[in-house]
């Protein structure tokens, strides 16, 4: 009777085991996503984005706050090496990735991003490069287990240059590859805002590079 009961004990022991060492794989099982962000402008190319995996803590920018220095670079010039290294030191961050290259008017490019419990949302960022301080995001969109999830991008102005549309600070075709160089703060907002356009003020041409919100199509599938 005793051999039993010791039996049993020990059964008890092993099944419990296996249940914690399973709750706690469940816990810290890592998935895969692929994130692919199509242009859907006529005319803007976005910058290589980035995509974000994080927790409900972390947010890129909030509308009618100030963007920080980071995301400033990332809007006003489409680098996002500032904005990266910050994302390395932060506890509310599991894994960022940056695309390869830029998006063509009415291509695609794909990132892949991994996630894992608590750590289910994802943003994604890129400049719209003929422009001051415009950029396209999605904001902590939740990474669904079961089903592809399809979202839409907004153009946003970072605030943080004045949008003079001329060539001298904007970067992007049909400007010149050496322009784009002149950051003009005198007169910026201060604070992020949708986008409200281009408006023919300045070397820009609103027939091509003028857009009606969203501006790309964001889509988000499980790989495991």
């Amino acid at each position: 009777m005793k051999r039993l009961s010791a039996l049993i004990a020990i059964t008890l022991i092993v099944v419990f085991a296996i249940s914690v060492s399973g709750t706690a794989h469940a816990k810290n099982y890592v998935r895969h996503y692929k994130v692919t962000i199509t242009n859907i402008t006529r005319g803007q190319i976005i910058s290589p984005p980035i995509v974000i995996s994080h927790n409900h803590h972390f947010s890129l920018f909030r509308l009618g706050d100030s963007a920080t220095p980071e995301l400033a670079k990332l809007a006003e010039e489409g680098n996002t090496m500032p904005l990266e290294g910050h994302l390395s030191g932060l506890d509310s961050v599991y894994d960022y990735n940056t695309a390869s290259g830029p998006i063509m008017p009415g291509a695609f490019v794909t990132v892949e991003i991994k996630t894992k419990r608590g750590f289910q949302h994802l943003t994604a960022a890129g400049m719209l490069v003929t422009t001051n301080d415009a950029f396209m995001a999605i904001r902590g969109t939740y990474a669904s287990s079961w089903e592809a999830t399809v979202v839409s991008a907004a153009a946003y102005d970072a605030g943080s240059e004045v949008n003079t549309e001329t060539c001298d600070s904007v970067p992007g075709p049909p400007c010149a590859e050496d322009s784009g160089n002149m950051r003009n703060t005198d007169g910026a907002e201060g604070y992020v805002y949708i986008h409200s356009g281009i408006h023919d003020i300045g070397d820009l041409d609103p027939a091509e590079l003028d857009w009606l919100n969203p501006v790309a199509t964001v889509k988000i599938e499980r790989l495991n």
